[in-house]
């Protein structure tokens, strides 16, 4: 069967880092096999979801390439999990439970005391239809939770390799809440029955979900799809990423300057080896391997982010960049530059560099004057840099950093950049007299 996979975001807030590998893992995965993707909205929290937080993942996910196949909003399902809550009930498999969330608690701390795991007891199946109609008439409205079977549940998951979850170690879990809403657990599984979902990829966090989500799925009469969880990022300092860590949200990313390319290259390796850049999501599709990553938490580090980040720009073509690039920009000035940037927007400032006026820096008078004196006429090469330094280093009998040094200081203003050879024809003749003979130029 064609691998059909889905991302189920809430619209409560922008995509974090920790959204975008769990995203890029499915597409890679589908796409190597070429598959379907699916974008799930769970937006069933009617007090956070919104809309411009909805349209703000889109722009997230299409940022990083991540196209989907469907779209499709939980809002508009919910007469399908009436339909599917009600099948259930009348199963039995779904049953009415009137403990208040106080009592519950109490229960579970005495079941602590005693030694005992805090399992919920089903103590509302012993309710008869006269208890639960004077518990209702009292003003109680039940929640209602999903029998377990009370067996060993396995499966290979994609990820860990074989997984086990003892249901009789797990309490029933609530479904629908006694305000008549639907909790993850109900409404997720109903529509990865509905969508034919045939790989559940996302975070280690659901692992012990997964017996009673196999339950559901067969209660429902669906095929049981393969699972994979993949282990948790932590950030730099080994604490858990979130939509509240704002430093590492993708719309926080993007405006740092970092490349979408970059990201995915991060994340499909996080992990599970050496990180290297690569041009295109195709290639990442073809080399990724959802077994290879280790049990371990990975770190993300920004700052080796940033170090790829730079490494990626040095590879890009003029045409993957050049409707990005700043206006005055040409495919010669990109390659020239392209070496000694770190992000897109460091382009600006040799494109000033070279098209437009500068102060220059005179650190020794007598390099730049004889410099300026000897300055060969234009057409210009890379050719033309070489044999003016040599020239050059004859006539003031100095070299090294001693005599590149100046020049770069009064031809480009900065310490360092890319190689002068380079730079030297597209600053041309009149710019480069102005500056080694100290005028703006």
């Amino acid at each position: 069967m064609t691998a059909r996979v889905r991302i189920a975001p809430s619209p409560t807030g922008r995509l974090h880092v920790g959204n975008a590998y769990v995203a890029l893992a499915n597409w890679l995965y589908a796409r190597q096999r070429g598959g379907w993707f699916l974008l799930r909205l769970d937006d069933t929290d009617r007090e956070r979801s919104t809309a411009a937080f909805a349209a703000g993942i889109e722009e997230d996910l299409g940022w990083l390439g991540l196209t989907w196949d469907e779209k499709a909003s939980q809002s508009a399902r919910m007469a399908r999990y009436d339909e599917a809550a009600a099948g259930l009930k009348a199963t039995g498999l779904l049953y009415p439970c009137y403990e208040t969330p106080e009592e519950l608690t109490i229960r579970r701390k005495l079941q602590l005391q005693r030694g005992e795991p805090p399992v919920y007891d089903r103590a509302a199946l012993k309710l008869s239809a006269a208890d639960r109609a004077a518990l209702e008439s009292a003003g109680y409205k039940p929640h209602w939770r999903f029998k377990l079977s009370g067996e060993m549940r396995t499966w290979t998951d994609l990820v860990r390799g074989p997984q086990h979850i003892d249901e009789a170690s797990q309490s029933d879990p609530v479904l629908v809440r006694a305000d008549g809403s639907y909790l993850y657990t109900l409404t997720s599984v109903v529509d990865d029955v509905d969508f034919a979902i045939s790989a559940v990829i996302r975070g280690a966090d659901h692992v012990t979900n997964t017996g009673a989500q196999i339950e559901l799925i067969q209660a429902l009469g669906a095929t049981v799809p393969d699972f994979g969880h993949l282990p948790l990022l932590t950030d730099a300092s080994g604490a858990g990423l979130s939509k509240r860590t704002g430093s590492l949200s993708l719309a926080d990313l993007r405006e740092q300057g970092i490349e979408a390319l970059t990201l995915a290259s991060y994340l499909a390796r996080i992990g599970a080896g050496a990180h290297e850049p690569r041009t295109s999501l195709a290639q990442l599709a073809a080399e990724y391997d959802i077994a290879a990553f280790g049990g371990g938490s990975p770190r993300f580090d920004l700052g080796e982010l940033r170090h790829l980040n730079a490494r990626l720009l040095h590879l890009l073509p003029y045409a993957d960049v050049m409707n990005r690039l700043p206006t005055g920009s040409d495919e010669a000035l990109w390659l020239a530059v392209r070496g000694n940037i770190a992000t897109l927007g460091d382009v600006g400032i040799w494109l000033q560099v070279c098209r437009s006026d500068i102060e220059p820096i005179i650190e020794d008078s007598s390099v730049c004057r004889k410099a300026a004196e000897i300055l060969p006429p234009e057409p210009w090469d890379e050719a033309t840099w070489h044999g003016w330094t040599v020239s050059l280093k004859s006539a003031v009998g100095k070299s090294g950093r001693a005599l590149f040094h100046p020049l770069r200081l009064a031809l480009t203003g900065r310490e360092n950049g890319p190689e002068l050879k380079h730079l030297l024809p597209l600053i041309g003749r009149a710019r480069a007299l102005s500056r080694l003979e100290g005028r703006k130029g």
